[in-house]
């Protein structure tokens, strides 16, 4: 049954699941902060009635497991059982065997940290192909089919989770300061799938292309692909240049485009994520990095 599903993927999933449950336990339940999701009404069954969140949390998805069989792949949906599962056994685990780190005099750092560990855990389970189930089932889904990232639908979930548990336990300073753990979760996610490596693309234009990306070949080593490109005004096709490049640079990149033409336009753009030779693969065409 469990052919075709890599070890480091499996490995690194109950790795993002400890992460996430040890935010949960030790920075929301210790603080009485919420939490978005099919997590957070698992809190807010904790906080209103006692019960086990390791628990309720399993037995909540057990519906959406189907859904994610029929739509999300049989790899994804093991890894999501394997995520599921991981963050309920962690959550016992972590609740038995707790470290006290009282912060309710500090809230805005309980915010901080518990942001921070869901979003770390959520990002490295989304990363190696699995789901905590839940929201975070629905939140691929709506990325597969309408084109939002997960983050953005999480948040929004999120919020009529933490809404529901304003109306029923927390307090409005507690609730403002979920907001703030929710928000920070969700940044976190999108920069750990984005990648953290962020470069720059150049969109450059000039009477001395040819020159241009001469230089910039020779004297930084990096590639130009020339677009074909048509000017609204002059009514003439021309040649456009784009070149990607490390964040560190673009001022020499800059450089090299002045000393041929002062005159060029150069449009910069931020680029998240960036695969290939030069970046990812070396000139072999082999992976800097496993």
């Amino acid at each position: 049954m469990l052919s075709g599903l890599k070890v480091k993927n499996i490995l690194f999933i109950l790795l993002g699941a400890a992460i996430m449950s040890f935010g949960l336990v030790n920075f929301n339940m210790q603080n009485k902060l919420a939490e978005g999701g099919f997590t957070g009404i698992a809190l807010l069954f904790y906080f209103l009635f006692k019960w086990d969140p390791s628990y309720s949390n399993l037995f909540l998805n057990i519906p959406l497991f189907f859904i994610g069989w029929k739509l999300l792949g049989r790899n994804t949906f093991l890894y999501t059982i394997l995520g599921t599962v991981g963050v309920s056994i962690f959550l016992w685990i972590f609740q038995r065997y707790p470290i006290e780190m009282p912060l309710e005099s500090d809230l805005t750092l309980a915010a901080l940290f518990a942001g921070v560990f869901t979003g770390i855990g959520l990002g490295i389970i989304f990363r190696y192909g699995g789901t905590t189930g839940g929201v975070d089932i629905i939140a691929r889904l709506v990325q597969k089919y309408a084109g939002w990232n997960m983050g953005k639908t999480m948040f929004l979930f999120d919020a009529c989770v933490i809404t529901l548990s304003l109306v029923t336990y927390l307090n409005y300073k507690q609730a403002m300061y979920t907001l703030v753990a929710v928000f920070i979760g969700a940044r976190v996610i999108d920069f750990m799938l984005e990648g953290a490596y962020s470069a720059r693309g150049a969109m450059i234009i000039s009477e001395k292309n040819e020159q241009i990306a001469a230089k910039i070949m020779e004297e930084m080593d990096r590639g130009v692909t020339a677009l074909r490109g048509y000017g609204s005004y002059t009514k003439s096709e021309r040649e456009v240049l784009y070149c990607v490049v490390a964040k560190n640079e673009i001022v020499r990149l800059k450089n090299v485009i002045t000393s041929v033409d002062p005159h060029a336009f150069v449009s910069i753009t931020i680029v998240h994520d960036v695969h290939g030779e030069g970046f990812t693969l070396d000139e072999n065409k082999m992976p800097l990095i496993d």
